[in-house]
């Protein structure tokens, strides 16, 4: 007699899951039920089946072939279900309900918190989910509605605006040099033999933190770190001097600008979400919303503003 070859969709979800978890104990944990639940209900799916889904090692359970198949399946579904989630979300008529916006703390610390509260007050039916993440989200899987970044090179999958260019220059701290009121009082050439403070080695491959390791020596590089918030904060506190971008730089009455705004630092600032998304009621609501408060800090930003003026008194 030839076996029953029922499926159901839950089957196919539990052999993903028990392939991602290595194992039963794993699975049964991430599905919140007992370890033994799990062995029956994949017995008795193998025992349907005909054919083993996973080899029993004392490693961890390893897919067979038609256990790849069924996992293979299980991924397709799961792209399949979140883009309709996305259809979904686009299709909704009126800005409310959670958004799920990611950036970095940067961004976060020095720009945006204060327009995120404004957001809030014009939209009170919305709400914030904000993840703070230095490399890139999924915004395919739904890992956040909205991204907003700092870069030249916005990924082809996704679509929005650059509302913005991200000056940079070179800033020390102002007891440092107290004969100093800007650029002009000083010589770039004259600045490469003091102590330096750099972005970390994980961020190597950007424009600015490949000036610093060409023009200066790495035994005048004392401190590096891996976010510009930390950069700042070492520039500030007197560690040595950097490159800061502008609107962080040009607020703080402790530092003075060393050097003129330097293009080849410059950055986009993006405002990014999915072209399923981009017609959502929440998140065009949100984009232009942002866009529009940004607009209003773009000298700032772009390092022409008034020195030492509060972010958060724009708008």
């Amino acid at each position: 007699m030839s076996k029953q070859q029922h499926l159901e969709w839950d089957d196919f979800r539990l052999v993903k899951i028990i392939a991602e978890a290595n194992g039963l104990a794993g699975a049964a944990e991430r599905l919140g039920v007992n370890h033994s639940t799990v062995f029956r209900r994949l017995g008795q799916m193998e025992e349907n089946l005909g054919v083993k889904l996973f080899e029993r090692h004392r490693t961890g359970y390893v897919l067979t072939t038609a256990g790849e198949e069924m996992t293979a399946l299980a991924e397709q579904m799961e792209e399949n279900v979140t883009a309709f989630t996305r259809k979904l979300a686009g299709q909704a008529v009126a800005p409310a309900g959670e958004l799920r916006v990611t950036t970095n703390d940067t961004l976060l610390v020095h720009l945006l918190t204060p327009i995120f509260a404004r957001f809030i007050k014009a939209c009170p039916e919305m709400r914030l989910d904000v993840v703070l993440a230095n490399q890139a989200l999924n915004l395919s899987k739904r890992d956040a509605d909205v991204a907003i970044r700092a870069t030249d090179d916005p990924p082809e999958t996704l679509v929005g605006r650059r509302v913005a260019t991200i000056a940079w220059a070179i800033y020390g701290r102002k007891a440092d040099f107290p004969d100093v009121r800007g650029p002009e009082d000083v010589t770039l050439a004259d600045l490469f033999d003091r102590h330096w403070v750099a972005l970390g080695d994980n961020l190597a491959t950007l424009k600015v933190a490949r000036f610093v390791r060409e023009h200066v020596a790495p035994d005048n590089i004392v401190y590096k770190v891996n976010t510009v918030l930390g950069l700042s904060e070492a520039v500030e506190a007197g560690t040595g001097i950097g490159p800061l971008p502008c609107f962080i730089a040009d607020a703080s009455p402790n530092l003075v600008r060393l050097s003129d705004i330097n293009a080849d630092f410059a950055a986009g600032l993006w405002l990014l979400t999915h072209p399923d998304l981009r017609q959502s009621a929440r998140v065009r609501a949100f984009m232009d919303f942002m866009a529009a408060e940004i607009a209003k800090q773009k000298k700032r930003i772009e390092g022409t503003g008034a020195k030492n003026a509060l972010l958060s008194e724009a708008g």
